[in-house]
């Protein structure tokens, strides 16, 4: 017995006069809404910079709880752990780095009311993302002077657990300043070429303040445990 299979109906699009398709996402010609307003489209959708920020401090989080397991098991079965007396200068670094988060919060707060509302000068506003650059370049040769004040005592990496956890736990806290200072110079060329989106300077000054207190934890650690 034969089978008669019916072609579905067609759709067919409205046509304005001329034959033009409207605007809209009929066919998936475009995506920007039958109204025009593509900038309402971009303002509800959220930025992958506030995502994304939570995904990376997520996973420093995880790395450095490991890092804080292992020294907590390892001096705990360990006999030859030796304490460790953490240099001086890292009291100043810390002063250096809490110093810095609060001028990447004025930064953030003057930067964002000049994209606001476009009064004043940008330069008054840069000068505090510019003292917040200073600042972590500061912290970051103050931790390279602490290590050489430990490699003149003759403290160095394979030691003892107790330095090498010292060198592996500040380096690796130095590396993601770093990439914290890199983010803020991306923020400063695009404030200056006025490419800046709200969403970048949020996520790097939570950056930023997240190394702040990943600081402070580290130092009581460090200060509690070697």
């Amino acid at each position: 017995m034969a089978t008669t299979v019916h072609e579905p109906p067609r759709i067919q699009e409205p046509r304005r006069p001329g034959g033009s398709v409207p605007a809209g996402n009929g066919g998936m010609r475009n995506l920007v809404p039958a109204n025009g307003n593509l900038r309402a489209v971009q303002e509800y959708a959220p930025a992958p910079a506030d995502a994304g920020i939570w995904v990376v401090l997520a996973a420093i989080s995880m790395s450095f709880a490991a890092l804080t397991s292992a020294l907590v098991v390892r001096k705990g079965g360990a006999a030859d752990w030796r304490h460790l007396t953490l240099p001086s200068i890292l009291y100043l670094n810390t002063i250096l780095l809490i110093a810095s988060s609060v001028t990447m919060e004025i930064s953030r707060r003057r930067v964002a009311s000049f994209m606001g509302n476009r009064e004043g000068h940008s330069g008054s506003a840069s000068r505090w993302l510019y003292a917040t650059l200073l600042l972590g370049l500061a912290f970051v040769a103050g931790q390279y002077v602490a290590w050489g004040q430990l490699r003149a005592q003759g403290v160095f990496l394979a030691t003892n657990p107790s330095s090498s956890f010292f060198y592996v736990i500040t380096a690796a806290h130095a590396l993601h300043v770093l990439g914290g200072l890199g983010g803020l110079l991306r923020v400063i060329r695009k404030f200056t070429n006025r490419s800046l989106r709200r969403s970048t300077l949020i996520a790097t000054s939570r950056y930023w303040h997240f190394m702040d207190v990943l600081w402070i934890y580290l130092l009581l650690l460090l200060w509690a445990k070697l």
